[in-house]
């Protein structure tokens, strides 16, 4: 698909991806956030899509897609705290457990550094602090959601050994 014939299909798809997020969340705004994240990832893509695809399907298991993603961090934004790195953390409730989450991200952050691929800490990143799925990230990516899932894995199993040698354990 072209990005002419996706601009005239995009027209057409807007208003259901509109309607997926209005009737998800029941609000115009947010059905506004979902419409254009929807369109968003959907442009990604384009150049891939052809017309023998249900782009009009596609369309809205994408804006679903997003609803779910946006009601997530929508809930983890009520229950936690965020830090610099963007990782979701409980609010700590003293100055020492403020201190204490703060040199845990800053251990975390340096272990990433150091023992992963700049792509194994990409989707990491993405997987286990910003909350996406396999197939979000595959989506925003163009890795494979098997490939996502073993090298997310890898990369938990990197840092794990690193803290437990690090930790004499």
């Amino acid at each position: 698909m072209t990005k002419q014939e996706f601009e005239i299909t995009a027209k057409e798809l807007r208003p259901l991806m509109y309607d997926v997020g209005l009737r998800y969340f029941h609000s115009h705004d947010d059905a506004e956030d979902v419409a254009q994240e929807s369109l968003l990832l959907l442009w990604r893509y384009c150049e891939k899509m052809d017309a023998s695809r249900n782009i009009k399907a596609l369309a809205i298991k994408v804006a679903k897609n997003c609803c779910v993603s946006m009601q997530r961090k929508k809930a983890l934004k009520l229950t936690a705290g965020s830090n610099e790195n963007g990782a979701e953390c409980h609010i700590p409730s003293s100055d020492f457990d403020r201190l204490e989450a703060e040199e845990c991200d800053a251990l975390l952050e340096d272990m990433m550094q150091r023992r992963l691929t700049p792509r194994e800490r990409e989707l990491f990143e993405l997987r286990r602090l910003d909350g996406f799925s396999n197939e979000e990230i595959e989506v925003r990516t163009d890795v494979k959601r098997t490939t996502v899932q073993s090298m997310v894995s890898k990369a938990r199993t990197k840092l794990y050994l690193e803290l437990k040698r690090r930790m004499n354990l």
